[in-house]
């Protein structure tokens, strides 16, 4: 007689409990989504576009490409606007100077959205010129990347010359260039 009062109550309690979750998961089921908006950032703060992680590395990956092609062993470096690597590669046998060249040509690219190659004829000059601002560097090989504005530097260091650095900054920009329209 006690296991049938025993069998009773866990039959009893599976069937309220199969009832509740029953009940619940109807609720849960019917409840319609919520869609929450982003709260609107107070006055005084301005949000600015950046590159995405996906296609710095994209970009990064197809400039390191063309290196490798034309047999070149380089660094690519892509920073946001106000300078921060988002991406490093550095390719096997780069020499150790290309990394933080490469950073320094992506950040110069991006500070004034023009590729590196053509602010080197202006950063001459006896007396303080651009070449004075610190982590710039006025060689061939950094590119800007714009949607609308600037938004990120592709920079690349370590072939033999500055062009070669900067044909393969625009393979990366090439890249990713429909992916900023």
């Amino acid at each position: 007689m006690r296991s049938s009062t025993r069998n009773r109550a866990v039959v009893g309690t599976l069937v309220g409990l199969g009832i509740l979750g029953g009940a619940t998961g109807f609720t849960v089921a019917q409840a319609e989504p919520v869609h929450q908006q982003a709260p609107t950032p107070p006055a005084a703060v301005i949000q600015q576009p950046v590159l995405s992680i996906d296609a710095a590395t994209k970009a990064a990956q197809a400039a390191l490409d063309a290196a490798e092609a034309k047999g070149q062993r380089v660094t690519v470096s892509i920073v946001d606007r106000a300078g921060n690597e988002r991406v490093r590669l550095t390719g096997d046998g780069a020499g150790p100077q290309s990394g933080e060249s490469a950073k320094r040509k992506a950040f110069t690219a991006v500070a004034w959205n023009r590729a590196t190659s053509e602010l080197g004829k202006q950063a001459g000059g006896n007396g303080p010129s651009l070449r004075d601002i610190p982590g710039t560097l006025f060689l061939g090989g950094g590119v800007p990347v714009a949607a609308g504005t600037p938004i990120a530097g592709i920079g690349v260091a370590g072939a033999p010359s500055g062009d070669l650095d900067e044909e393969f900054a625009r393979a990366g920009l090439n890249a990713i260039q429909a992916e900023l329209r």
